[in-house]
């Protein structure tokens, strides 16, 4: 998607996979790759699961964003310095903005208090939700992140160990863990607690329909799925590595078919 948007423009543009599981990399060496990055040239680089809150002690600054999200997606290598952003954010908030208007926002319950549940968080809030219940596998995750979230929106934020009762009471379900992707097959919560009065969000985006997704679109939910995000947090990540804005039907057009 970058390296075709980059070609279009008639710039001499490279963006390279580094896939520790397929080169066999544990997680602990992601500064010496980070370090390896830079002396390769790069500009930036993207960051994704698991390492959105990891790579924060490897950076020199965090640019407003990133440090109210408290997770990173894109790094910007310039002038010696590793400054990191969150597109994750703005690119969730465009993507619901451009498909789900005339949601209910009263209140949602989001699986997945991570780097990327984070920033699809703060979206949310910043788009009008009401109030936000967040389930996560680790409670103490899911407290810090709705203590934070609470204390900077002023809104009702809390983490459920069991998610029946707000599942119950919610607009709306977000799906902000990786449960869906190949690696990760199944579903956050019990497709039994979906009903078609609910919307449903996902920030994986392949499979481009997960079944989470699929089951909910077949009791007749509104379904958004992550392809949108995928695509806006990389609209506004080239913009950071380049200093020219794409054109996001065009990276649209890359994303679909690479898929």
């Amino acid at each position: 998607m970058h390296q075709r948007e980059g070609e279009r423009l008639g710039m001499r543009y490279t963006y390279a996979l580094i896939d520790f599981d397929l080169h066999g990399l544990p997680d602990s060496t992601l500064p010496e790759v980070l370090a390896a990055a830079e002396r390769a040239g790069f500009a930036g680089f993207n960051v994704t699961h698991p390492f959105k809150q990891a790579i924060i002690a490897a950076l020199s600054d965090l640019a407003p964003e990133a440090l109210a999200i408290g997770a990173v997606n894109t790094v910007v290598l310039r002038d010696g310095r590793r400054v990191g952003h969150n597109t994750d954010c703005w690119g969730f908030a465009e993507s619901f903005r451009q498909s789900m208007a005339g949601c209910a926002l009263r209140g949602a319950v989001q699986f997945g208090a991570g780097g990327g549940g984070a920033a699809v968080a703060h979206a949310l809030l910043e788009l009008g939700l009401g109030a936000l219940d967040i389930v996560d596998s680790d409670d103490g995750k899911a407290e810090k992140l709705a203590d934070r979230l609470s204390r900077r929106f002023g809104r009702a934020v809390v983490a459920v160990a069991s998610p029946e009762a707000a599942l119950r009471r919610a607009d709306g379900i977000i799906n902000a863990t990786p449960v869906g992707m190949s690696k990760y097959p199944g579903t956050p919560l019990p497709l039994n607690e979906l009903r078609s009065r609910h919307w449903v969000a996902d920030i994986v985006y392949f499979p481009a329909e997960t079944e989470l997704l699929r089951c909910a679109r077949e009791i007749g939910c509104r379904t958004l799925a992550g392809a949108g995000m995928a695509v806006f947090q990389a609209v506004r990540a080239f913009e950071l590595f380049t200093g020219i804005a794409p054109d996001r039907e065009a990276m649209t057009r890359h994303f679909e078919a690479a898929a």
